[in-house]
């Protein structure tokens, strides 16, 4: 690249929702050189969000969630064709088509993917289902627009849950297997899960927890599947929502210090390598980052939340053509939300970084409250079921690293909080459907739940 940052050669990987807001703010920022966004689906960027909720209900096309472009980025699209390799030293992106693609600075923005059935042979069966792309959203929404006598959702994390909520919807009986104690419990720990398990069981849903599935059963066709304890469901459709795969394969011989759990990088987006150098021309964002945040005691995040994906697009992108003394750390709280079974659940900060919890609005049986985490002393993170208004008042909380239990002064906040919990966050080995939020280190309250009283 020349001694002008905002010339050269970019190229985007991963024509994602961070992959195309970086590409648009580095043409806002004042980027005039050339621009190649590469993404393996031959799908523009697409929001991805909806397909779970108004794609499966029937009500959008999975083809109509296309992101909407804040400007043109005016860059070359190769779609459908897949990242294969990086060439550090000569700059260059290889692709599956046989090319490759030379650069001066590159953005990595390759997210997750679904993670798959372990067993090929059944994985392969007509009627077992994964949901990421949107073509696994319109192949799901015939299958569930068919009237299927029962639908199998193997997890429920977020996905799972959402699409057993999908099921209820439409009419559809729907069995949810989870290896761990109750729902959501990765992403929000034990109390609220218990929550999330009376709201699905309230729905109709046949809810099975602390159990796996061991096969799935059919000739060719899904017909059921044996679980752990004995027994057997008969279904139709089997939904793996078994949490997310980062799409880092293609970066092995890459140098960078790349594994199941992501890239890592700095704050400011620059990868490192795999002795823990940063680089200089190698930046990440999105999905398949993972980047160390102050409030977290600098542990490194990875996070599938579409509002980090954004911001940091947006701040890889301007320390991408900044000079040094310019460039600025992603620091933005993480958040992120689901809606199922009539319930909104939003969530800021980081719940699994927690070892108290206390509910300082509304209450469990009312199923509208505000739960706040607390990690020593301090907020660490809030959830908010049906009063997402509090949000923003727990957000400054988080950011200023506010004494828990929080004092009284939100809208509608009761005089004197509950006494605090344990926040009873599980060790991600439990889980069937790995945790939305990551932390790379050890879980900080496992300690702590231990010694939660009995009796």
């Amino acid at each position: 690249m020349s001694g002008d940052l905002k010339e050269g050669r970019i190229v985007v990987v991963g024509a994602s929702l961070a992959g195309l807001r970086a590409a648009e703010a580095l043409r806002e920022k004042g980027f005039t050189g050339s621009l190649t966004v590469v993404g393996d689906e031959p799908h523009p960027p697409y929001d991805r969000p909806p397909l779970s909720k108004h794609v499966l209900l029937g009500n959008a096309s999975a083809y109509s969630t296309g992101l909407p472009m804040r400007r043109d980025p005016e860059a070359e699209w190769r779609l459908g064709v897949r990242a294969t390799g990086l060439d550090p030293v000569g700059k260059r992106v290889l692709l599956g088509d046989g090319s490759s693609l030379p650069f001066d600075r590159l953005l990595i923005a390759t997210g997750t993917r679904a993670r798959p059935w372990p067993v090929p042979e059944e994985a392969a069966l007509d009627g077992v289902f994964t949901l990421r792309t949107s073509d696994d959203a319109a192949r799901l929404a015939e299958r569930l627009s068919a009237g299927p006598r029962r639908v199998l959702v193997i997890g429920a994390g977020f996905t799972g849950s959402e699409i057993a909520s999908v099921c209820r919807e439409r009419g559809l009986e729907v069995t949810v297997t989870e290896r761990g104690p109750a729902p959501l419990v990765g992403a929000l720990g034990g109390t609220l899960s218990k929550l999330a398990a009376a709201m699905q069981r309230a729905h109709g849903v046949d809810l099975r927890c602390g159990v796996t599935v061991t096969s799935l059963r059919g000739n060719g066709r899904f017909t059921g599947a044996d679980l752990s304890d004995g027994t057997r469901v008969d279904a139709d459709v089997c939904v793996v929502a078994m949490g997310a795969v980062r799409n880092v394969e293609w970066l092995a011989d890459s140098g960078l210090a790349a594994d199941p759990r992501g890239i890592a990088c700095d704050a400011g987006c620059r990868a490192f390598d795999m002795y823990g150098i940063v680089t200089d021309d190698v930046f990440v964002a999105g999905d398949v980052s993972r980047f160390p945040h102050p409030l977290y005691e600098y542990q490194l995040l990875s996070l599938e939340h579409w509002r980090n994906a954004v911001d940091q697009a947006e701040v890889a992108a301007h320390n991408m053509i900044s000079p040094g003394p310019l460039r600025r750390p992603h620091l933005s709280v993480p958040t992120f939300w689901s809606s199922q079974f009539g319930y909104n659940i939003k969530s800021v900060g980081v719940p699994t970084f927690s070892d108290e919890v206390v509910i300082a609005q509304g209450s469990l049986e009312a199923r509208r409250l505000v739960m706040v985490y607390g990690y020593r002393g301090r907020v660490t993170a809030a959830v908010t079921v049906n009063m997402a208004k509090s949000l923003d008042y727990y957000e400054r909380l988080i950011e200023s690293a506010a004494p828990f239990p929080p004092p009284p002064g939100a809208a509608d906040r009761r005089a004197a909080a509950e006494v605090p919990l344990p926040s009873d966050v599980p060790d991600p080995s439990r889980l069937s459907h790995g945790p939305t939020v990551a932390l790379t280190g050890y879980l900080p309250d496992r300690r702590l739940v231990l010694a939660k009283p009995t009796g």
